[in-house]
């Protein structure tokens, strides 16, 4: 069973390092679709033909945003089509004995607890911000991961289980069992940083048969409640969500309206407020594509009128020119100086084409840049000073 653990520990670890990954290195997707949907969206999708880790299906975008329905009210969604991502992005960009050493910790994972990671269709993460409480502190934002696939909730549940090591208690609320965790380390920081209470205790529970979530407690009740037609998210927040059949990550949300919650001017948890403007400025959609050996970067941010998008427009290049200027690496300095940032009635346009092997070339420089840093700081780390014995003089 302790090596059963282990495995566990070791394969769940690999996808979730793996959607961090992606999730803070890529952004985009092909660009279609109205530009001024209430969210921003931002898309990837990537052609392949390299080898797969699994022959699954995705699942069709309908199919994806019905599962999705009885999810509560969020701020800002991302999502994340696994299936493309393990089938046609890995197998470009991952060497093949880190691809093979994922491959048997998926085997692992199924032997040793009965779930197969690479059954999971879909990964999105989902956030509310919240108001501000009675005495005007601003409070953190709730966190949920919700994942869909053909797999067993339950089989998941024990997954977790094991990965916690028994730290995981049972608390019943609206038919359904959580499992929560206190995080020892951060309720220690947090008697220094009232601000981190919030991310004391996590959860997690399955939704339905096919469907589990984890994340802050709060908002995974209330996504028990979404479940029994409480306070469920909007049909057209997912739709702009998952508006692309080849999409392989999207955004969407409105920045304004999560700033404007975050910080009092929709009113305190006590005490509501009228907003005085209404406004979509900042809502953006920016696509990734790659065409052959190509990449090209589209982009569009809501300006709200032709004269604040032409003022934006300005700064942004202005802001660009000086980065472009500043930064001594000529690959990266040259990457910049092919965007191009313009006005278009009341939106703010970007541009941009690069290689792919640029990117690798990227890629490599950062590794190595990494291992001469690591091996620096190995080759330099100060030795203890030698004890000098003492000995004493003959008389």
């Amino acid at each position: 069973m302790l090596n059963g653990g282990l495995s566990v520990k070791k394969s769940f670890s690999l996808l979730i390092g793996l959607v961090l990954l992606i999730g803070t290195g890529v952004s985009g997707a092909r660009a279609q679709g109205s530009a001024n949907d209430s969210g921003g969206n931002v898309k990837l999708s990537v052609n392949a033909t390299d080898s797969t880790i699994t022959s699954a299906s995705p699942r069709a975008p309908q199919s994806i945003v019905a599962s999705l329905a009885n999810l509560p009210e969020a701020d800002a969604l991302i999502y994340l089509n696994t299936q493309r991502i393990l089938n046609e992005v890995l197998p470009k960009f991952m060497p093949a004995k880190d691809l093979e050493e994922m491959r048997k910790g998926f085997e692992e994972a199924k032997k040793s607890a009965g779930i197969d990671p690479s059954k999971i269709d879909y990964m999105v993460l989902a956030i509310r911000f919240k108001k501000p409480t009675g005495d005007l502190n601003f409070q953190a934002p709730e966190l949920m991961v919700v994942s869909g696939g053909d797999f067993s909730a339950d089989s998941l549940l024990v997954l977790a289980r094991l990965a916690s090591g028994g730290k995981l208690r049972d608390e019943s609320y609206g038919g359904k069992t959580l499992g929560l965790m206190t995080i020892d380390p951060i309720v220690k920081e947090a008697e220094k940083n009232p601000m981190l209470k919030a991310f004391t205790e996590v959860g997690v529970v399955a939704l339905n048969a096919n469907t589990i979530a984890s994340g802050t407690p709060g908002y995974l009740r209330a996504a028990i409640d979404a479940g029994a037609g409480k306070g469920r998210i909007s049909t057209e927040a997912l739709n702009s969500l998952i508006r692309d059949p080849d999409v392989l990550m999207s955004f969407a949300g409105s920045p304004w309206h999560s700033f404007a919650k975050s910080f009092g001017m929709l009113g305190t948890e006590t005490t509501e407020r009228t907003p005085k403007c209404e406004s979509k400025i900042g809502d953006a959609y920016v696509a990734l594509t790659m065409e052959g050996d190509n990449f090209s970067v589209r982009g569009i941010s809501n300006a709200d009128n032709p004269d604040t998008a032409k003022i934006l427009a300005n700064l942004y290049s202005g802001l660009l020119k000086y980065a472009t200027g500043s930064v001594p690496d000529e690959a990266t300095k040259s990457l910049l100086k092919g965007i191009a940032i313009s006005a278009e009635g009341d939106e703010v346009m970007l541009r941009a084409d690069f290689s792919q092997q640029t990117i690798m070339d990227m890629m490599k420089k950062g590794s190595s840049s990494l291992k001469a840093a690591t091996d620096v700081m190995t080759t330099t780390t100060p030795k203890a000073p030698a004890k000098k014995r003492r000995t004493r003089r003959r008389r």
